[in-house]
């Protein structure tokens, strides 16, 4: 006849280390750290401050373009040289996006807690964020992607001049700096990772059978 489970069972040794660790710390500590734990919460201002700040990016935007087309309308010979008003636009909704995109990472990395990062439903599985890492590499190749509409922008309302060179040579450092720090910055990360993880010990040679049973090659026994 089987008992409770767990009636006749003792704790293991682990259990009475963490139960212990956990007796030892002083009452002050553990309401400072339930203090501590809870200031997280604060980063919901800047979140809500950087959704606010995205949708005022996105109705400036929308401003601009039915402005831009309402005066296309009455005038259509502007259109011609009033393409940058869409580039702008374009580069307005960018801008919020990218604001969107930090409002979500800060969220995810402050406030949900690590047991729901696989249950993030509201989210699509590019913009779950695991570690600050993958907050910059996101925010990064969102300016990336800015800083090249912006440039395009400046281009198509070029006018003649060496100005627009040395802008696209900087554009391009800064690009290219941002490109590397993407590239090598994320396995810089990762390696310390990977070389940290307990190797699988090497396969051990199969024993010898004790069987006495078992016939012994010739020449390997007693005569």
């Amino acid at each position: 006849m089987t008992g409770e489970p767990g009636a006749g069972e003792r704790p293991s040794g682990t259990d009475q280390n963490a139960t212990q660790a956990g007796q030892d710390i002083p009452p002050i500590q553990r309401r400072f750290e339930r203090v501590l734990a809870s200031s997280r919460l604060l980063i919901l201002l800047p979140v809500v401050m950087l959704l606010l700040i995205a949708a005022g990016t996105f109705v400036y935007g929308a401003v601009i373009f039915f402005a831009s087309i309402t005066g296309y309308i009455s005038d259509p010979a502007r259109v011609g040289g009033k393409l940058s008003h869409f580039l702008i636009v374009e580069d307005l909704f960018l801008v919020g996006v990218t604001l969107m995109i930090s409002a979500f990472g800060f969220y995810g990395l402050f406030v949900v807690r690590g047991e729901r990062h696989e249950s993030q439903y509201w989210l699509p599985k590019w913009l779950q964020m695991r570690d600050l890492e993958d907050l910059k590499a996101r925010v990064v190749s969102m300016l990336i992607l800015v800083a090249a509409m912006t440039f395009v922008d400046v281009v198509v309302e070029f006018h003649g001049g060496p100005n627009v060179f040395y802008l696209g040579l900087g554009v391009a450092l800064v690009i290219g700096a941002l490109t590397a720090f993407l590239r090598f910055g994320r396995q810089s990360h990762a390696q310390p990772a990977a070389s940290g993880a307990p190797s699988a010990p090497p396969p051990s040679a199969p024993a010898a059978s004790a069987d006495p049973a078992r016939p012994q090659p010739p020449g390997g026994g007693s005569p």
